[in-house]
């Protein structure tokens, strides 16, 4: 059994290329991406259109929408692929396995705290507004 778990890490340090070992909590300390604003200017700007991030990082992203333009805000495919340690808003603590849309209809604030764990290019934006200004791109290296 020794030699097959030998074999097996062997293996997957020749198809990844280096063996990548994490210390301590991931989710602690998280990084602080810049704000982003939704319904900026006329209510069809926003104030990020980019997003760089690692795997494995911790980080926490607040988004705002200033509500002069109603927003169902959705990122599908990189809801999909984060680990989700909570989500704050209104004063509240929220845990869940995954977010689906986060839907603005006034002036209302969220933040984020999640670990992506699959590298990537993952559209976001505010459902049936994206033709308008109101998307941008979470890119995970």
């Amino acid at each position: 059994m020794r030699m097959l778990t030998t074999v097996v890490i062997l293996i997957s340090v020749m198809a990844v290329g280096e063996v990548v070992m994490a210390e301590g909590n991931l989710s602690r300390r998280p990084v602080a991406l810049p704000e982003l604003e939704l319904a900026t200017q006329d209510g069809f700007g926003i104030s990020q259109t980019e997003y760089q991030m690692e795997t494995g990082k911790a980080y926490k992203l607040e988004i705002r929408s200033t509500g002069i333009e109603e927003c169902a805000f959705r990122a599908d495919e990189f809801f999909r692929n984060i680990w989700l340690r909570k989500v704050e808003a209104g004063g509240l603590e929220i845990k869940a396995a995954q977010l689906n849309e986060l839907e603005f209809e006034t002036e209302a604030e969220v933040e984020i705290f999640f670990v992506p764990i699959k590298p990537g290019r993952y559209p976001y934006g505010c459902k049936g507004l994206e033709d308008r200004g109101l998307s941008g791109l979470f890119i995970v290296r």
